[in-house]
């Protein structure tokens, strides 16, 4: 980083500039940087804090896709789910549907066709296939009214989504992308050969930056972004020529909001439900967090404020409706522990219904000076190929021909059995915990287990060698300790309680009112500012140095490996 004295800023000079740190943006800086392009990520709020963490949780192909005809969307999907598995079962794993069949709704032929396909138009190595159930004997039949007797049972995948877009970013910095949170994207000026802006972060401190290309991934706010960006009228873009564009004009945005609840566990079995109502639409009710039910999404949409999105009252009683519909046990507002809402950003084009709008992606290229790509639509679980997509693009443009490479690589923290992904992961997670349990046998079980899922063979880096429950520090609220909180602050760009508790873990749903408030306290009065960063090598030696939290929260400090270090560790030791 240099510094411009005249004008008092830090100033960096990048290939690609993201902005937006979304799923779609993680996505693309992590895939730029592993290509060797020089990265900068900048997010106006907390990674992940709006869209990409209020979504169903799912690494799925969309079975209900198959209906409208979204063939090639869905075996993408249905190939991306099996390859994201691999690359991180800590926090991705296979989950088991069951659809009860509602004579009112669609016919068993058609969701038997449906299934067929599902199963067969991408290849499965661990997944099993679907095939109908008797509900009367399935343990999944026991919490249903009567007169559901028949049913269906297939695959899909479950993702903790607001852990795989900082997974994403830390796999960016780790391979030299300089990631900013919290830090906004202001006086964007266009060249003929670079763009120009300033980040300026919650603090108040500025950074210049010039890049060569800029890549739009700010989600449900691309179409203001575009006017926001001098020298990019909207009607010079141009279409992108990747196979997951279409070739028609410039795309518009339909805004969709989707809204879960959470209530109560309504049932104890590990299997998850897919439910179809009388309007057409399909709603997921899923084992959550072990003492809870998640029921979502609706579809409708959206014209309101993008920064504040809420459920409203009556997307909680459509909920609520549809879960009494099958469930015996009935459930209302008062019922509901959390909630949460996201706003989908959809090519608009012209479906009649909210939930008939594709959910593809379309990459949108402006050449005309220097150049921009812009992320239209998308779905969670094929940002991975949406990444390699835009690289193909922008590689190529600065004259970068390092090809793909995520396909093979796992995600921080999924190297359970090597640094190649691998189904053994996923089919062998369980043994894996407990060998970690193991490990840290003086720590709780179920405490070790938690942290096995949430961080990985990260686990290593923020217990280290700890032997004792007293090593991990004060306990600031029931089961969250000093150690985890000053790992999440140093090296995942967490400063507040509502990242740890919300974003980085769902602690905030086991803990009793107050905690947020404890912890955001204890966060303002840490005696140190002050923690080792450490860099381990290929060989297992290490080095360290301290680091300022306030910098690496704010993303002002560059946490790459030197040359010669390994890439994959960039790691705290407590």
């Amino acid at each position: 980083m240099e510094r411009n004295q005249g004008a008092n800023l830090d100033r960096i000079e990048c290939d690609v500039l993201v902005v937006g740190g979304g799923i779609n943006g993680a996505g693309i800086a992590r895939d730029a940087a592993g290509r060797g392009l020089r990265v900068v990520l900048c997010e106006k709020d907390d990674l992940g804090a709006h869209t990409s963490s209020a979504s169903s949780k799912l690494i799925h192909g969309g079975l209900r896709y198959l209906e409208h005809h979204a063939f090639a969307l869905v075996r993408k999907a249905l190939i991306e789910r099996e390859l994201l598995l691999r690359s991180a079962p800590h926090i991705m794993w296979p989950l088991r549907f069951v659809m009860p069949h509602d004579a009112g709704a669609r016919p068993a032929w058609l969701i038997r066709a449906g299934l067929f396909l599902y199963d067969r138009l991408a290849r499965r190595e661990f997944l099993p296939g679907s095939h109908g159930v008797d509900l009367r004997r399935h343990p999944a039949g026991a919490p249903l009214k009567d007169g559901f007797a028949r049913g269906f049972e297939y695959s899909d995948g479950w993702v903790d989504d607001a852990r795989l877009v900082v997974l994403a970013a830390l796999d960016a910095r780790e391979h030299g992308a300089r990631v900013f949170t919290r830090t906004r994207c202001g006086d964007l000026q266009r060249h003929a050969q670079h763009w120009s802006t300033t980040l300026t972060g919650a603090d108040g401190r500025q950074t210049q930056v010039v890049a060569r290309c800029l890549v739009n991934a700010t989600g449900p706010w691309a179409e203001r972004f575009l006017q926001g960006a001098s020298g990019a009228p909207a009607h010079a873009l141009q279409p992108s020529l990747q196979p997951s564009s279409q070739p028609s004009s410039q795309p518009s945005l339909r805004l969709i909001k989707g809204s879960h609840i959470v209530v109560k566990r309504l049932f104890a079995h590990p299997f998850a439900y897919i439910f179809q109502n009388t309007d057409g639409r399909i709603v997921f009710a899923m084992p959550y967090e072990g003492e809870f039910t998640l029921i979502g999404t609706t579809d409708q949409d959206y014209q309101g404020t993008l920064d504040d999105v809420a459920i409203s009252d009556a997307e909680v009683a459509y909920l609520c409706q549809l879960s009494n519909r099958y469930f015996r046990q009935p459930i209302g507002a008062a019922d509901v522990v959390w909630s949460y809402s996201g706003v989908r950003p959809l090519v608009e084009d012209a479906a009649a219904s909210a939930q008939a709008a594709s959910r593809d992606f379309r990459l949108v290229h402006d050449c005309l000076g220097a150049p921009m790509l812009t992320v239209f639509g998308g779905k969670i679980t094929t940002f991975r190929k949406l990444a390699e997509e835009a690289l193909n693009w922008i590689g190529p443009l600065l004259g970068n021909r390092n090809g793909a490479w995520t396909a093979n690589a796992c995600l921080p923290g999924g190297d359970l059995f090597g640094a190649m992904p691998s189904k053994r992961g996923v089919l062998e997670f369980d043994l894996w915990v407990a060998s970690m349990q193991q490990r840290y046998k003086a720590l709780p079980p179920a405490l070790v287990r938690r942290y096995a899922r949430t961080y990985g063979t990260r686990i290593t880096a923020m217990l280290g060698e700890c032997s004792t429950l007293s090593g991990l520090g004060p306990e600031i609220v029931a089961g969250l300790y000093a150690a985890e909180v000053s790992y999440l602050i140093t090296h995942e760009w967490a400063v507040s309680a509502a990242d740890i508790l919300w974003r980085r873990s769902k602690l905030g749903l086991h803990l009793p009112a107050g905690s947020a408030a404890t912890l955001d306290a204890w966060i303002a009065a840490r005696p140190s500012k002050t923690a080792t960063k450490c860099i381990v090598r290929a060989d297992g030696s290490y080095s360290a140095h301290s680091t300022v939290i306030a910098d690496l929260a704010a993303g002002r400090t560059d946490l790459a490996p030197s040359p010669g270090d390994n890439a994959e560790a960039q790691l705290h030791r407590i």
